[in-house]
Formats: structure tokens, C-alpha cells, sequence
């Protein structure tokens, strides 16, 4: 589930034009952090998919979308 989360954080990322020490400057979140969370190797609370949903400018859902849960 979070290989699937990091890359749908990453392809909206990209799709916006978006490196990861922007969305790191935006967040308040480390760039090693984001990276972490692109790549499913963190478990990310509620209050940052919040904060980056709120980088990348979209609702909190479209960061679900397509997920077979």
C-alpha cells in the first residue's frame, strides 16, 4: 500500500512540475522524508498526506484515487 501511495505522490508531484525540495520547502517535511514516502518506505500519518495533498494543490481523495483496498 505505501509503494502505491509514494507513486501516486510522485506522479502528481512530476505532473505538477514539482522537485522534491519544493514540495519539501511547502510541506516542512525533510526532502529525505518525501523521498521516503515516493519510494513506500515510510508510514505517513494522516497530518502530513494532509500537508502534502495541500502542496500538490488537490484534495485529499485524489491522492487515493484508482487504489484496489
Amino acid at each position: 500500500m505505501s509503494v502505491i501511495f509514494g507513486e501516486r505522490v510522485r506522479t502528481l508531484r512530476k505532473a505538477r512540475g514539482l522537485s522534491q525540495k519544493q514540495i519539501s520547502i511547502i510541506t516542512r517535511l525533510d526532502r529525505s522524508y518525501i523521498g521516503g514516502v515516493e519510494r513506500g518506505e515510510r508510514n505517513v500519518s494522516l497530518y502530513n498526506i494532509f500537508k502534502i495533498a495541500t502542496a500538490l494543490d488537490i484534495k485529499l481523495d485524489e491522492l487515493f484515487k484508482d487504489f484496489d483496498v
